[in-house]
Parts: structure tokens; sequence; C-alpha cells
């Protein structure tokens, strides 16, 4: 692993979402004592900043859900919050429910409040949750949780990706009949091509966002992506996805380290956004027939941590087994008789 991983891995971590109380937060005053009340000075240029930044932004609030959003839409701000969790349950229950929709971590949520109780009470309950109170609210633009090093084409895009999700899991829920069946529905189109320098900065960022669908946990900085992707002996692979909703953006990475008779794949990853979507192992299995055309062996590393087991059952059912461990490193070597196909019910682009 890089020096970069392993020195900048706490550093650079950052927020994905940001959750909002709403009555003295958001807005002068309670919106159940006063259904005149205005914004607070400065919250949009702050709202707009964060969504700028493609950090994702909802609410956990104690109040009535019709009215709360009756108003946020009055003041044009209700299409800036995902999954608002407007109710009379505990704030941690909120944010929960929250971080388990968006489907992150919840120490990649941060939580605004002017109530030093409810803080308190996030703070007990969900630890791992980064708690600010509203005074301080002038310094979280500045803070370097919410400073991601650039901005990416996917980072102004996530919330209308995260939109385009939302309409899909309406239209599954309503789907009757076989999962698969929906899955072709959707029209899916999966891209795999050598990653250029216009990839460099989304592939690190990548490498710093994704921990669930990640193979090794490996961080990458653009210098050394870069490294990689010019080097005669990587291979530095970029997958999209879109589907008839819309794109899904840059969505996976593989790094294989290539010998003359052994390829290593270093770091393999998906976004969680497309983990219901049946696509862990297309990028595998291009690999795989890739190793095969060359006639090399091909082994994986894998690193395990508390969120990624889903990649490990992936290697496993593409064919791969242990042969070795090497400090935390699991060392994987792919049974060259398995046969990788991709799935039915989407179509799948290679690029060279």
């Amino acid at each position: 692993m890089s020096s970069y991983s392993k020195v900048n891995e706490q550093k650079e971590k950052k927020i994905k979402c940001v959750t909002w109380d709403i009555d003295n937060t958001l807005w002068d005053g309670i919106l159940l004592e006063n259904k005149n009340v205005t914004l607070c000075e400065g919250i949009i240029d702050i709202i707009k900043t964060l969504d700028n930044r493609g950090i994702i932004q909802s609410i956990a609030s104690k109040n009535n859900y019709i009215q709360t959003m009756d108003k946020l839409k009055a003041l044009k701000i209700s299409e800036y919050f995902l999954y608002p969790q407007i109710n009379w349950n505990s704030k941690s229950s909120s944010i929960k429910k929250i971080a388990e929709l968006i489907n992150i971590g919840l120490d990649t949520v941060a939580f605004i409040d002017d109530q030093q109780y409810e803080l308190d009470e996030v703070s007990f309950s969900l630890p791992q949750v980064m708690c600010i109170n509203v005074n301080d609210i002038s310094k979280v633009i500045d803070t370097p949780e919410f400073n991601p090093r650039f901005i990416t084409e996917d980072s102004h895009n996530r919330r209308q990706m995260y939109i385009n999700d939302i309409n899909r899991k309406k239209d599954e829920e309503d789907f009757i009949g076989p999962k698969e069946e929906f899955l072709s529905s959707l029209d899916m189109v999966f891209k795999i091509s050598p990653a250029t320098d216009d990839d460099l900065k989304r592939a690190e960022e990548l490498t710093l966002r994704t921990h669930q669908l990640n193979t090794t946990g490996y961080t990458y900085s653009i210098e050394e992506l870069s490294l990689f992707r010019k080097s005669d002996n990587h291979m530095l692979l970029m997958a999209c996805l879109g589907d008839k909703y819309g794109t899904y953006g840059k969505i996976g990475l593989g790094l294989v380290e290539c010998g003359s008779e052994v390829w290593t794949i270093k770091l393999l990853l998906m976004s969680c956004r497309v983990m219901s979507r049946g696509v862990g192992s297309v990028l595998i299995n291009h690999i795989i027939s890739m190793s095969k055309k060359n006639n090399v062996r091909l082994c994986a590393e894998f690193v395990t941590n508390d969120r990624n087991r889903m990649m490990y059952i992936t290697y496993k059912f593409s064919g791969f087994h242990e042969i070795g461990k090497k400090d935390d490193v699991i060392i994987l070597e792919h049974n060259m008789e398995f046969e990788p196909k991709f799935p039915k019910y989407m179509k799948v682009i290679i690029e060279s």
C-alpha cells in the first residue's frame, strides 16, 4: 500500500451528509408558533455551498411533517433535502434512518442543531456522528471535513443522482414480478474503459469515499493514480453506469498490477449507490476475461473491515479462493476454469 494511504486515511475522512434541525437552525423561530418564520441570515449560502461540494443534506426535526414541508417549499429550499425525517421521534433515530436510506456510514454524517440537549442525545446514541451547535455554523464551510480536495462532475450532480435513485426505488417497490425482470426494465448500460487524465480526480475521490464495496480500502492520490495510468505494469480501469432514469456517474474503479506471469488486483471498488443493481461482479469478470486472454494467473488482495464482506463474497462467487495471508492482507487466486459472465439484464460496453 502507498504511504499516502496509511498516513492520510483519517485526515482525508470527509462528511457525506449534513443533517439539519429546522426551528432556530434553518429559520428564526418555531414554526408551530409562527407560520411566518424566515431563513436565518446566511443559511441559504451555506446550503448551496455544501450542495455544490457534493455533500448530501437532510433534515431531522421534531415537527409537523406537512406544515414543515409546505414551509420549505415556500422558501424554495425543499429540493436540497433528501429523505427528510420530520416527526416526533428522537433525533438519533431520525439520523440513523437517513444514513440507512442514503446507504452511508454514520461516521460520515454531521448533525446541526440549536439545542444542546438534542446534540447530547445524538452524541450519546450515535457517537460516530459529528455534532455541531448552530452557533458555530459559520465555521462549517471552512472545516476540513466539509472540504473535498476538489469538486468533480459527480460531486456537482450527486444530489440529482440520489433523486434519480429515489425514483428508481419507488418504481421498484411498485413493480410486480421477479427482481431480475425489474432490473431488465431499467435498460442499464455499464461501461468499462481505461482511466483517462480527466478521470483521476473522481478516481481519487472514489478511493477516499467508498468503504462498503471496496476490496482493500487502499487510498491513492491523483499523482499516484497518474503514475499507475501511465505504467506498463499496471492497468487502471474506470466504470460508469447509466439507465433510463439517468446516469449514476463514475461508480467503479479497478487497479491491476500486471506481471509477466501473474496479475494482481490491488484495488476494486464500487459506489454503494449501485449495491442493489447487481453490478459488483461486472468489473471483476472483465478483469478475469482479460487475464485469460493474456494467459496469466490472476490473484487479488483483500483487506477485511467491518463493512466490505460483500466484496469478499463477490470474489468467492467469481471463482477466487484464498491461497495465503501477509499481515492483514488476504491473498486470493482465481480458478481459471471459472467462466465469467455478464448479467443478462444490462448492456456491457468495453472500451480500449
